[in-house]
Protein backbone atom coordinates (compact mmCIF):
# COMPACT_ATOMS: atom_id res chain seq x y z
CA UNK A 1 0.00 0.00 0.00
CA UNK A 2 1.34 3.29 -0.73
CA UNK A 3 1.45 6.04 1.51
CA UNK A 4 0.42 9.15 0.43
CA UNK A 5 0.78 12.92 1.76
CA UNK A 6 -1.27 15.42 -0.28
CA UNK A 7 -0.40 19.25 0.27
CA UNK A 8 -3.24 21.33 -0.71
CA UNK A 9 -6.65 18.90 -0.01
CA UNK A 10 -9.10 20.90 -0.54
CA UNK A 11 -8.18 22.65 -3.78
CA UNK A 12 -9.29 21.11 -7.31
CA UNK A 13 -6.20 19.02 -7.21
CA UNK A 14 -6.37 17.84 -4.11
CA UNK A 15 -10.09 16.88 -4.57
CA UNK A 16 -10.05 15.17 -7.19
CA UNK A 17 -6.71 13.13 -6.25
CA UNK A 18 -8.81 11.95 -3.63
CA UNK A 19 -11.66 11.18 -5.80
CA UNK A 20 -8.99 8.94 -7.30
CA UNK A 21 -7.59 7.47 -4.88
CA UNK A 22 -11.37 5.97 -3.55
CA UNK A 23 -11.68 4.26 -6.86
CA UNK A 24 -8.68 2.34 -5.22
CA UNK A 25 -9.47 0.61 -1.53
CA UNK A 26 -6.01 -0.84 -0.58
CA UNK A 27 -3.93 0.56 -2.65
CA UNK A 28 -3.26 4.00 -1.06
CA UNK A 29 -2.91 5.15 2.12
CA UNK A 30 -3.30 8.56 3.30
CA UNK A 31 -0.62 10.13 5.84
CA UNK A 32 -1.32 13.54 5.81
CA UNK A 33 -3.80 16.26 4.42
CA UNK A 34 -2.87 19.87 3.96
CA UNK A 35 -4.90 23.27 3.84
CA UNK A 36 -4.26 26.94 4.13
CA UNK A 37 -7.67 27.96 5.83
CA UNK A 38 -10.13 25.13 4.33
CA UNK A 39 -10.92 23.54 7.68
CA UNK A 40 -14.95 22.93 6.83
CA UNK A 41 -13.76 20.98 3.65
CA UNK A 42 -10.70 19.15 5.74
CA UNK A 43 -12.60 17.85 8.76
CA UNK A 44 -14.66 15.00 6.54
CA UNK A 45 -11.66 14.39 4.67
CA UNK A 46 -9.86 13.59 7.89
CA UNK A 47 -12.85 11.17 9.24
CA UNK A 48 -12.93 9.42 6.26
CA UNK A 49 -9.27 8.93 5.10
CA UNK A 50 -7.77 8.53 8.74
CA UNK A 51 -4.46 10.50 7.87
CA UNK A 52 -1.95 10.50 10.65
CA UNK A 53 -1.60 14.39 10.57
CA UNK A 54 -3.11 16.87 8.86
CA UNK A 55 -1.91 20.73 8.77
CA UNK A 56 -3.46 24.41 8.43
CA UNK A 57 -1.31 27.08 7.08
CA UNK A 58 -3.72 29.14 9.18
CA UNK A 59 -2.52 28.99 12.83
CA UNK A 60 -5.79 30.17 14.47
CA UNK A 61 -7.82 27.68 12.43
CA UNK A 62 -5.91 24.93 13.56
CA UNK A 63 -6.27 25.44 16.74
CA UNK A 64 -10.27 25.77 16.06
CA UNK A 65 -9.35 22.52 14.02
CA UNK A 66 -7.89 20.89 17.18
CA UNK A 67 -10.83 21.31 19.01
CA UNK A 68 -13.41 19.80 16.59
CA UNK A 69 -12.01 16.58 15.66
CA UNK A 70 -10.36 16.31 19.81
CA UNK A 71 -7.49 14.23 19.14
CA UNK A 72 -8.85 12.10 15.86
CA UNK A 73 -5.10 13.31 14.36
CA UNK A 74 -2.29 15.17 15.28
CA UNK A 75 -2.53 19.01 13.72
CA UNK A 76 0.45 20.86 12.72
CA UNK A 77 -0.09 24.66 12.00
CA UNK A 78 1.68 27.15 10.17
CA UNK A 79 4.46 27.29 7.73
CA UNK A 80 6.43 25.16 10.03
CA UNK A 81 3.74 22.55 10.03
CA UNK A 82 4.28 22.49 6.53
CA UNK A 83 8.12 21.70 6.65
CA UNK A 84 7.48 18.74 10.11
CA UNK A 85 4.81 16.85 7.69
CA UNK A 86 7.09 16.98 4.51
CA UNK A 87 10.46 16.62 6.08
CA UNK A 88 9.35 13.91 8.85
CA UNK A 89 6.29 12.30 8.21
CA UNK A 90 6.41 8.69 6.43
CA UNK A 91 4.95 8.51 3.31
CA UNK A 92 6.08 7.57 -0.33
CA UNK A 93 4.67 10.03 -2.85
CA UNK A 94 4.07 13.73 -2.38
CA UNK A 95 1.44 15.10 -3.94
CA UNK A 96 2.20 18.93 -4.74
CA UNK A 97 -1.21 20.37 -5.11
CA UNK A 98 -0.75 23.69 -3.47
CA UNK A 99 -1.04 26.63 -5.67
CA UNK A 100 1.62 28.93 -5.77
CA UNK A 101 5.12 29.87 -4.55
CA UNK A 102 3.97 28.52 -0.92
CA UNK A 103 4.45 25.21 -2.33
CA UNK A 104 8.31 25.12 -2.96
CA UNK A 105 9.74 25.20 0.52
CA UNK A 106 7.69 21.51 1.48
CA UNK A 107 8.17 20.15 -2.09
CA UNK A 108 12.27 20.76 -1.52
CA UNK A 109 11.99 19.18 2.17
CA UNK A 110 10.10 15.62 0.16
CA UNK A 111 13.05 16.00 -2.77
CA UNK A 112 15.60 15.71 -0.13
CA UNK A 113 13.96 12.71 0.94
CA UNK A 114 14.22 11.21 -2.05
CA UNK A 115 10.39 11.23 -2.28
CA UNK A 116 7.97 10.14 -5.45
CA UNK A 117 7.11 14.03 -5.98
CA UNK A 118 3.37 14.37 -8.17
CA UNK A 119 3.88 18.09 -8.85
CA UNK A 120 0.49 20.14 -9.82
CA UNK A 121 1.97 23.03 -8.23
CA UNK A 122 3.83 24.60 -11.34
CA UNK A 123 5.29 27.54 -9.65
CA UNK A 124 7.88 25.13 -7.69
CA UNK A 125 9.90 24.61 -11.34
CA UNK A 126 9.31 28.00 -12.60
CA UNK A 127 10.66 29.76 -9.74
CA UNK A 128 13.66 27.50 -8.83
CA UNK A 129 13.99 24.55 -11.94
CA UNK A 130 17.53 24.56 -12.09
CA UNK A 131 17.64 23.98 -7.69
CA UNK A 132 14.44 21.35 -8.16
CA UNK A 133 15.88 19.22 -10.56
CA UNK A 134 19.77 19.03 -9.58
CA UNK A 135 18.17 18.12 -5.90
CA UNK A 136 15.97 15.44 -7.49
CA UNK A 137 19.16 13.94 -9.38
CA UNK A 138 21.31 14.56 -6.07
CA UNK A 139 18.54 12.62 -3.65
CA UNK A 140 17.22 10.28 -6.75
CA UNK A 141 13.44 11.72 -6.09
CA UNK A 142 11.24 10.99 -9.18
CA UNK A 143 9.53 14.11 -10.22
CA UNK A 144 6.18 12.69 -12.38
CA UNK A 145 3.78 15.81 -13.38
CA UNK A 146 0.23 16.02 -13.13
CA UNK A 147 -1.02 19.19 -14.85
CA UNK A 148 -2.57 18.04 -17.77
CA UNK A 149 -0.54 19.38 -20.56
CA UNK A 150 3.42 17.88 -19.06
CA UNK A 151 1.32 14.88 -18.36
CA UNK A 152 0.59 14.34 -21.90
CA UNK A 153 4.02 15.02 -22.79
CA UNK A 154 5.07 12.46 -19.96
CA UNK A 155 3.19 9.84 -21.59
CA UNK A 156 3.88 10.91 -25.39
CA UNK A 157 7.91 10.51 -24.15
CA UNK A 158 7.25 7.27 -22.92
CA UNK A 159 9.52 4.74 -24.82
CA UNK A 160 11.26 7.36 -26.63
CA UNK A 161 14.49 9.09 -27.06
CA UNK A 162 15.34 12.40 -25.73
CA UNK A 163 17.62 13.59 -28.66
CA UNK A 164 14.92 12.09 -31.33
CA UNK A 165 12.78 15.15 -29.90
CA UNK A 166 11.96 17.76 -31.99
CA UNK A 167 9.67 19.69 -30.40
CA UNK A 168 7.45 19.96 -27.77
CA UNK A 169 3.77 21.44 -28.19
CA UNK A 170 1.78 22.60 -25.25
CA UNK A 171 -1.99 22.78 -25.99
CA UNK A 172 -4.06 26.03 -24.37
CA UNK A 173 -7.65 25.89 -24.75
CA UNK A 174 -7.78 30.10 -25.06
CA UNK A 175 -9.83 30.51 -22.42
CA UNK A 176 -12.81 32.49 -22.20
CA UNK A 177 -11.38 35.41 -24.29
CA UNK A 178 -10.11 33.39 -27.08
CA UNK A 179 -12.56 35.77 -29.46
CA UNK A 180 -12.24 38.89 -27.87
CA UNK A 181 -9.86 42.12 -29.08
CA UNK A 182 -7.58 42.92 -26.81
CA UNK A 183 -9.22 46.39 -26.41
CA UNK A 184 -12.30 44.21 -24.56
CA UNK A 185 -9.42 43.34 -21.64
CA UNK A 186 -9.89 46.85 -19.90
CA UNK A 187 -13.79 45.98 -18.86
CA UNK A 188 -13.42 42.37 -18.28
CA UNK A 189 -15.16 41.59 -15.14
CA UNK A 190 -14.29 39.17 -12.50
CA UNK A 191 -16.97 36.68 -13.03
CA UNK A 192 -16.00 36.68 -16.67
CA UNK A 193 -12.41 36.02 -16.54
CA UNK A 194 -13.16 32.98 -13.95
CA UNK A 195 -15.65 31.61 -16.23
CA UNK A 196 -14.02 28.85 -17.81
CA UNK A 197 -15.20 27.56 -21.34
CA UNK A 198 -13.81 23.95 -20.44
CA UNK A 199 -11.94 23.49 -17.02
CA UNK A 200 -13.31 23.71 -13.59
CA UNK A 201 -10.59 25.34 -11.34
CA UNK A 202 -9.32 27.21 -8.47
CA UNK A 203 -9.40 31.37 -8.83
CA UNK A 204 -6.27 32.17 -9.35
CA UNK A 205 -5.22 29.41 -11.62
CA UNK A 206 -8.44 30.22 -13.72
CA UNK A 207 -7.09 33.77 -14.23
CA UNK A 208 -4.42 32.79 -15.53
CA UNK A 209 -5.67 30.98 -17.99
CA UNK A 210 -7.45 33.60 -19.15
CA UNK A 211 -4.69 36.05 -18.78
CA UNK A 212 -2.88 33.22 -20.48
CA UNK A 213 -0.03 33.21 -17.80
CA UNK A 214 -1.24 29.66 -17.11
CA UNK A 215 0.61 28.94 -20.27
CA UNK A 216 3.56 30.71 -20.00
CA UNK A 217 4.39 29.42 -16.40
CA UNK A 218 3.62 25.82 -18.23
CA UNK A 219 6.22 26.41 -20.89
CA UNK A 220 9.16 27.26 -18.22
CA UNK A 221 8.05 24.19 -16.41
CA UNK A 222 8.44 22.22 -19.32
CA UNK A 223 11.57 23.67 -19.89
CA UNK A 224 12.76 21.92 -16.83
CA UNK A 225 10.89 18.93 -16.62
CA UNK A 226 11.89 17.48 -19.80
CA UNK A 227 15.54 19.19 -20.40
CA UNK A 228 14.22 20.59 -24.30
CA UNK A 229 16.12 23.23 -25.30
CA UNK A 230 13.98 26.53 -25.55
CA UNK A 231 13.60 27.27 -28.93
CA UNK A 232 11.80 23.77 -29.04
CA UNK A 233 8.68 24.58 -26.83
CA UNK A 234 5.97 25.10 -28.99
CA UNK A 235 2.44 27.02 -27.91
CA UNK A 236 -0.84 26.15 -30.00
CA UNK A 237 -4.32 26.98 -29.00
CA UNK A 238 -6.67 24.18 -29.15
CA UNK A 239 -10.12 25.04 -27.74
CA UNK A 240 -11.96 21.60 -27.06
CA UNK A 241 -9.37 21.00 -24.61
CA UNK A 242 -9.27 17.12 -25.95
CA UNK A 243 -5.71 16.83 -26.81
CA UNK A 244 -4.02 17.49 -24.02
CA UNK A 245 -0.11 18.08 -25.40
CA UNK A 246 1.87 16.75 -28.40
CA UNK A 247 5.47 15.71 -29.25
CA UNK A 248 6.81 16.14 -32.68
CA UNK A 249 10.01 13.44 -33.27
CA UNK A 250 12.51 13.97 -36.07
CA UNK A 251 11.20 12.17 -38.47
CA UNK A 252 7.96 14.06 -38.41
CA UNK A 253 6.16 11.95 -36.28
CA UNK A 254 3.40 13.47 -33.79
CA UNK A 255 2.42 11.69 -30.79
CA UNK A 256 -0.65 13.37 -29.00
CA UNK A 257 -2.33 12.28 -26.01
CA UNK A 258 -5.75 12.58 -25.74
CA UNK A 259 -8.99 12.57 -23.24
CA UNK A 260 -11.30 14.85 -21.42
CA UNK A 261 -10.64 17.90 -19.65
CA UNK A 262 -10.48 15.71 -16.69
CA UNK A 263 -7.91 15.99 -13.87
CA UNK A 264 -8.49 12.24 -12.60
CA UNK A 265 -7.05 11.00 -15.19
CA UNK A 266 -3.16 12.94 -15.45
CA UNK A 267 -3.40 12.40 -11.62
CA UNK A 268 -4.25 8.49 -11.40
CA UNK A 269 -1.32 8.39 -14.24
CA UNK A 270 0.88 10.47 -11.58
CA UNK A 271 -0.31 8.07 -8.82
CA UNK A 272 -0.18 4.50 -10.43
CA UNK A 273 3.07 5.20 -12.76
CA UNK A 274 4.19 3.34 -14.45
CA UNK A 275 1.04 1.15 -14.37
CA UNK A 276 -1.86 1.73 -15.82
CA UNK A 277 -5.43 0.56 -13.65
CA UNK A 278 -8.59 0.19 -15.03
CA UNK A 279 -11.46 2.68 -13.67
CA UNK A 280 -14.84 4.12 -14.63
CA UNK A 281 -14.07 7.69 -15.64
CA UNK A 282 -16.03 8.59 -18.74
CA UNK A 283 -14.68 8.07 -21.93
CA UNK A 284 -14.21 10.26 -25.38
CA UNK A 285 -16.60 9.84 -27.82
CA UNK A 286 -14.85 11.46 -31.26
CA UNK A 287 -17.65 10.90 -33.28
CA UNK A 288 -19.84 13.34 -30.68
CA UNK A 289 -16.95 15.67 -30.79
CA UNK A 290 -16.55 15.56 -34.34
CA UNK A 291 -14.47 18.38 -35.11
CA UNK A 292 -10.73 19.38 -33.17
CA UNK A 293 -9.25 23.36 -34.20
CA UNK A 294 -5.81 24.24 -33.93
CA UNK A 295 -4.79 28.47 -33.90
CA UNK A 296 -1.17 30.15 -33.34
CA UNK A 297 -1.12 31.75 -30.26
CA UNK A 298 -1.33 36.05 -30.28
CA UNK A 299 1.09 37.07 -28.12
CA UNK A 300 0.39 40.32 -28.96
CA UNK A 301 -3.08 40.50 -27.15
CA UNK A 302 -1.96 38.01 -24.52
CA UNK A 303 1.07 39.10 -23.10
CA UNK A 304 1.59 37.46 -20.12
CA UNK A 305 2.32 34.31 -22.70
CA UNK A 306 5.15 36.81 -24.48
CA UNK A 307 6.93 37.83 -20.97
CA UNK A 308 7.03 34.17 -19.76
CA UNK A 309 9.27 33.78 -23.07
CA UNK A 310 11.02 36.60 -21.89
CA UNK A 311 11.59 35.29 -18.72
CA UNK A 312 12.80 31.48 -19.72
CA UNK A 313 15.42 33.18 -22.02
CA UNK A 314 16.41 35.89 -19.19
CA UNK A 315 16.98 33.25 -16.26
CA UNK A 316 18.07 33.61 -13.06
CA UNK A 317 15.30 34.69 -10.65
CA UNK A 318 13.51 36.68 -14.18
CA UNK A 319 10.93 33.72 -14.03
CA UNK A 320 10.87 34.12 -10.29
CA UNK A 321 10.34 38.02 -10.18
CA UNK A 322 7.43 36.58 -13.36
CA UNK A 323 5.55 34.33 -11.10
CA UNK A 324 5.75 36.70 -8.00
CA UNK A 325 4.73 40.05 -9.68
CA UNK A 326 1.80 38.11 -11.51
CA UNK A 327 0.64 36.30 -8.08
CA UNK A 328 0.29 39.55 -6.68
CA UNK A 329 -1.33 41.57 -9.44
CA UNK A 330 -4.11 38.18 -10.20
CA UNK A 331 -4.74 38.77 -6.63
CA UNK A 332 -5.43 42.74 -6.96
CA UNK A 333 -7.61 41.87 -10.01
CA UNK A 334 -9.80 39.33 -8.04
CA UNK A 335 -10.27 42.32 -5.07
CA UNK A 336 -11.12 44.75 -7.84
CA UNK A 337 -7.85 46.72 -7.29
CA UNK A 338 -7.05 46.79 -10.83
CA UNK A 339 -8.50 46.11 -14.18
CA UNK A 340 -7.26 42.99 -15.68
CA UNK A 341 -5.47 44.98 -18.69
CA UNK A 342 -2.84 46.09 -15.85
CA UNK A 343 -1.65 42.27 -15.17
CA UNK A 344 0.62 42.63 -17.49
CA UNK A 345 2.22 45.67 -16.95
CA UNK A 346 2.97 44.96 -13.24
CA UNK A 347 4.67 42.01 -14.06
CA UNK A 348 6.77 43.98 -16.94
CA UNK A 349 7.52 46.89 -14.32
CA UNK A 350 8.45 43.96 -12.18
CA UNK A 351 10.82 42.63 -14.47
CA UNK A 352 12.31 45.57 -15.25
CA UNK A 353 13.02 47.47 -11.87
CA UNK A 354 13.95 43.89 -9.54
CA UNK A 355 17.36 42.66 -10.21
CA UNK A 356 17.50 39.40 -12.04
CA UNK A 357 20.11 36.64 -10.14
CA UNK A 358 21.64 34.19 -11.98
CA UNK A 359 22.09 30.52 -10.87
CA UNK A 360 20.56 31.49 -7.32
CA UNK A 361 20.09 29.65 -4.15
CA UNK A 362 17.51 28.90 -2.27
CA UNK A 363 18.29 32.17 0.14
CA UNK A 364 18.12 34.25 -2.82
CA UNK A 365 14.38 33.00 -4.48
CA UNK A 366 12.55 33.55 -1.23
CA UNK A 367 14.59 36.92 -1.11
CA UNK A 368 13.48 37.71 -4.38
CA UNK A 369 9.98 36.36 -4.30
CA UNK A 370 9.54 38.69 -1.09
CA UNK A 371 11.11 41.61 -2.95
CA UNK A 372 8.76 41.45 -5.87
CA UNK A 373 5.94 40.56 -3.85
CA UNK A 374 6.23 44.01 -1.94
CA UNK A 375 7.30 46.00 -4.79
CA UNK A 376 3.82 44.97 -6.80
CA UNK A 377 1.89 45.26 -3.79
CA UNK A 378 2.92 49.22 -3.81
CA UNK A 379 2.33 50.00 -6.97
CA UNK A 380 -1.06 51.83 -7.81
Amino acid sequence: MKKVLILGSTGSIGINTLNVIRNFPGEFEITALTVNTRIDLLEPQIYEFNPKAVVVKDEKLGQELKRRISGKCEVLVGHEGLIEAASKLDYDIFVGAMVGFSGLAPTLEAIKRGKIITLANKETLVVAGELVTRLCKENNAKLIPIDSEHSAIFQCMEGEKRNQVEKIILTASGGPFLNKSKSYFDNVSVKEALNHPNWKMGNKITIDSASMMNKGLEIIEAYWLFGIEKKKIDVVIHPQSIIHSMVQFIDGSIKAQMGLPDMKLPIQYALTYPERLPNDFSRIDLAQIGTLNFFSPDTEKFECLKLAYGALEAGGTAPCILNAANEVAVDKFLKGKIKFSQIPHLITNALEKIENHKSPDVKTIFECDKETREYVLALG
